[in-house]
């Protein structure tokens, strides 16, 4: 690509929702252009009449190719033309579909390496348009050795999801060591690479109500989450707990760590949404594609009225700059680790930075 500044690919979500009041009013400030070359998937139409309902001075380039992007601009990619009925705030399966062509164009062209990073508007499930969400979407439509986790990021927390949402009922049945193990190696990882954490400090919360209270409540805790924290740490994971839920947020332990592994939605999400000012932000990690997203609904009841607040997507399109660049940076040495040198100076202390950590046995006896 020609262009120095990140191409961020921006999908406009439900077109009877905020999508587009949040993307007008992110790039109503001139610094983000300077910051990044923004490429709108949606409908010049539709684009249109929500700048005119909105009574917002935004302009824009229509494109019909992410090749024809430029700098300095607002790039609006033509992914329909279609005449398409807009009734802002009344979600319709019109409108969730119109949202969800925009997603396929951008991961069409994501695959051909048109843009860097991805950022989606919201979709949402409701009475008119049934949709499991735009992150399994993504993760299921994506090219990838393994699924993605949805990981929620504000300048408090890092919340990451050991399960997807499922009824409570399946949650603990879903649960088992070698999953907890897996996910939490892919948080760990991603802390490191995605956020450039060198030695992350995770904690894992219980999925039974006082973290089991000894058995009484649940053997979750003891037979599947404390024995997953014990080969987590032989493998070099600083991972503890599991912590009851209530106490770890209510006490800030959160504070204390650089991620957090919750069960399942409404307990990581719940707080974490708690401590968000408007800045809260849903990524995917564990896949190669950068996707965020502002944490937000597609905004039925406000949108429209103009009274919507464009930070989290503001934060969401920082997060994904942020996590384009630290991956560059992490990845660059791992490409050539001067194998040769290490050879010729045989001092293992060089190899700190690419070596797998020893085993907790291995670090006792060295002792």
């Amino acid at each position: 690509m020609e262009d120095k500044r990140i191409r961020v690919a921006i999908t406009h979500g439900d077109t009877n929702g905020i999508g587009y009041e949040l993307i007008f009013k992110t790039f109503d400030n001139q610094g983000m252009l300077e910051l990044c070359t923004p490429i709108i998937y949606g409908s010049p139409k539709v684009a249109t009449y929500h700048r005119k309902a909105l009574g917002l001075e935004c302009n824009f380039s229509i494109i019909s190719k992410a090749e024809d992007a430029r700098e300095g601009r607002i790039n609006l990619l033509t992914v329909f033309d279609d005449e398409i009925k807009v009734d802002l705030g009344n979600p319709t399966e019109e409108s969730g579909t119109a949202g969800l062509r925009a997603v396929d164009r951008a991961l069409e062209d994501y695959s051909k390496g048109l843009f860097d990073v991805l950022v989606t508007a919201p979709i949402e499930n409701n009475e008119a348009f049934h949709f499991s969400g735009q992150s399994r979407y993504i993760e299921d439509h994506i090219d990838a050795a393994g699924k993605g986790i949805s990981m929620f990021v504000n300048n408090n927390v890092r919340v990451a999801l050991a399960t997807r949402n499922i009824p409570l009922r399946q949650v603990a049945d879903t649960i088992s060591k070698a999953a907890i193990i897996d996910k939490c190696k892919c948080l760990h990882d991603s802390l490191r690479r995605d956020f450039r954490i060198s030695n992350p400090r995770i904690a894992i919360l219980a999925v039974n109500p006082k973290a089991g209270d000894n058995g009484l409540i649940g053997l979750e805790e003891k037979e599947v989450l404390a024995p997953a924290v014990e080969d987590l740490f032989v493998d070099g994971v600083k991972a503890f707990g599991p912590y009851a839920a209530d106490e770890f947020f209510s006490e800030r332990l959160y504070s204390q760590f650089d991620g957090v592994l919750a069960m399942y939605y409404d307990q990581g999400i719940t707080p974490f949404r708690s401590l968000s000012l408007d800045d809260g932000v849903s990524f995917i990690m564990g896949i190669p594609l950068v996707c965020t997203s502002p944490d937000l609904s597609a905004g039925f009841g406000v949108a429209g009225k103009g009274q919507v607040d464009a930070n989290a997507m503001r934060q969401a399109i920082y997060t994904a700059i942020d996590i384009f660049r630290h991956r560059k940076e992490y990845d660059e040495p791992m490409a050539n680790p001067l194998q040769k040198l290490y050879k010729e100076k045989k001092d293992e202390s060089e190899k700190v930075r690419f070596n797998i950590p020893k085993k907790k046995e291995e670090q006792g006896s060295a002792q």
